[in-house]
């Protein structure tokens, strides 16, 4: 391959977790000197994100319908198309001179929808390791996350403040953490408060009423934010918990938790015990209410010296794997590996 052009496909025109990831993909190639443009559904957040980076963008119809049918017809334009999720990539299947980039596990009619959207891809690309398992004949390419610095050290305060940074769903573990708190609340003169942040966007009404169900029963502990700066959310909490039920494909909340040098306990779903490595202390089984309130008690009762140990080692996994340092070379490295750079 000898083209050093790449048009960045955006997977639907809300900003996800995928959407983050070809925005980063997007600026670190231009970076490397690569003629970089990105296209999505016209008028979507994706692309005004992209335009404020400083990335060429491009609509392709007035909706995600009309958008996939215009790269139906991509074949033969000269650049390396990088289909950013499934959606692009199916809509492309067959044709040549694509990476197809996976972000989250396909399961069910989505597996059969990701084989077909594979054939004639150069490479097909997963951000970790669990994923690569269950996908098979994938190549690695794990995110990266921007630093996030608190502008503040949050105070020891009392009652302690557990904090969860992502979609309130049952697959992100919050009707098990709801579930927790109401173990701590029983035990404790004074529990914890959660601090909930995150739009329930992509959502269905069913899963959002179970999860509203599971908080009302300690809805006196909950300050429910929704969205917020990472930044802001890691200054306000003593302990992040990402309790997911569901396989984790990556786990980008973790990572940022690392960059912030704040103390997290994971589920073992997925890839999370793969980001936040083995040598991490805090992972509770998933679905497990009673366990990650055990967690939950532990790491608050640690002490500052064990605190800082742990988020030290954390920040240096974040540095040499997660920071946007160490997602452009492997971003080079692979690009030279398909013969771009």
């Amino acid at each position: 391959m000898t083209a050093r052009l790449i048009t960045f496909a955006a997977n639907q025109g809300d900003i996800g977790g995928g959407e983050v990831m070809l925005l980063n993909l997007a600026v670190a190639a231009q970076a490397l000197g690569l003629d970089v443009d990105v296209v999505g559904p016209g008028s979507s957040g994706v692309l005004e994100a992209a335009e404020e980076a400083g990335l060429v963008v491009r609509g392709l119809g007035a909706s995600r319908r009309d958008y996939l049918l215009s790269l139906r017809g991509w074949q033969g334009r000269g650049k390396l198309l990088w289909a950013n999720g499934l959606a692009p990539a199916f809509a492309t299947s067959g044709q040549g001179g694509r990476v197809v980039h996976l972000h989250q596990q396909p399961r069910g009619t989505q597996a059969v929808a990701a084989r077909a959207a594979r054939l004639g891809a150069h490479v097909t690309l997963v951000p970790s390791q669990a994923m690569a398992h269950d996908v098979g004949r994938a190549r690695v390419l794990e995110n990266w996350t921007a630093e996030v610095t608190p502008s503040a050290t949050r105070p020891a305060a009392a009652p302690p403040v557990v904090g969860f940074l992502g979609r309130p769903s049952v697959g992100k573990g919050v009707v098990v953490l709801a579930d927790a708190l109401h173990l701590l609340s029983q035990r404790q003169t004074a529990p914890p408060r959660l601090l909930l942040a995150g739009e329930p966007r992509f959502v269905a009404a069913p899963e959002r009423r179970r999860v509203d169900a599971a908080l009302g029963r300690v809805e006196h502990l909950v300050d429910r934010r929704g969205w917020t700066r990472p930044a802001d959310f890691f200054e306000q909490v003593d302990v992040a918990v990402f309790p997911s039920i569901a396989p984790e494909s990556f786990g980008l909340v973790a990572a940022e938790a690392m960059s912030a040098r704040v103390p997290f306990i994971i589920s073992d779903a997925g890839a999370l015990p793969e980001v936040a490595g083995s040598a991490h202390p805090w992972v509770s089984p998933r679905g497990d209410a009673a366990a990650l309130a055990d967690t939950i008690e532990a790491v608050l009762a640690s002490t500052a010296g064990e605190i800082e140990r742990v988020v030290t080692s954390a920040r240096q996994r974040w540095e040499t794997r997660f920071s946007p340092a160490a997602g452009r070379a492997r971003l080079a490295v692979l690009l030279r590996d398909l013969d771009l750079t």
